[in-house]
């Protein structure tokens, strides 16, 4: 269970005014659910996310994981972001294998071969990101926040630098590797149709410092055709919180 209660963040400035970039955020989000955070930019989505991390520290308010306050990074936690940043001179194997230097090698080979077989890239455990295409680098990536066997499982944006259709597979591979484990999933997205495909609930974010301005319950059977009725009205409904025009 993640609890976030009357969390806000403020940026010190070097020169001029800080900047608030969340106030008054509070949130649970239960055992293997899928919350996306959907917002315009700067509405503090990805500074939500770094602190329920512990890449970043509150400024006020509290985040607890299972009851204990998120103080820092945890192994519990796993992280992947809007790029794979994976380090070009490793393999996939041993760029998956970062994750887990403190451990027992034995037990390294072992978490790296499920891993990388959860995410369909056994045959590449040699290949070097250059050889990799978009998709697959960002597959490494999932691989190597998995590996730790997270009980949470947060993503920044992590297909948007991808085409529509390499988009979509990946979409559907992670909900499928969901399906079957036991993580809690949470991700920002600037794609609302995204959002309601994968999604239990979608908060909407608005607002500078940003606040949550509505929650959107998805209760609709998976998988969920992207042209369904159903979903398209979500898609309108999310679209109208935001408030674009």
């Amino acid at each position: 269970m993640l609890d976030i209660t009357c969390l806000g963040k403020t940026f010190e400035a070097t020169a001029g005014a800080a900047h608030r970039a969340l106030d008054g955020i509070t949130l649970s989000v239960g055992q293997h659910e899928i919350v996306s955070l959907v917002g315009t930019s700067g509405s503090g989505k990805s500074t939500l996310l770094r602190i329920v991390s512990g890449l970043e520290a509150p400024s006020s308010g509290r985040v607890s994981l299972d009851g204990r306050a998120v103080e820092g990074p945890t192994p519990e936690v796993g992280m992947v972001f809007q790029e794979p940043r994976l380090m070009p001179w490793l393999s996939v194997r041993e760029n998956v294998r970062l994750a887990l230097l403190d451990l027992p090698k034995q037990e390294q080979e072992a978490r790296i071969a499920e891993a990388l077989d959860d995410v369909g890239l056994s045959r590449f455990a040699e290949a070097y990101p250059r050889q990799l295409s978009g998709g697959m680098a960002q597959r490494t990536a999932i691989a190597r926040a998995l590996v730790r066997r997270p009980s949470f499982l947060l993503l920044d944006e992590p297909f948007s630098a991808l085409d529509s259709f390499t988009r979509q597979k990946l979409q559907q591979h992670l909900l499928a590797l969901w399906e079957r484990s036991r993580f809690t999933l949470v991700f920002v997205t600037h794609d609302v149709l995204e959002a309601v495909t994968l999604s239990d609930r979608i908060l909407v974010m608005r607002g500078h410092p940003g606040r949550i301005h509505r929650e959107i319950r998805v209760d609709l059977p998976r998988p969920r055709a992207r042209t369904a009725p159903e979903v398209r009205a979500l898609e309108e409904e999310i679209v109208a919180a935001l408030d674009l025009t």
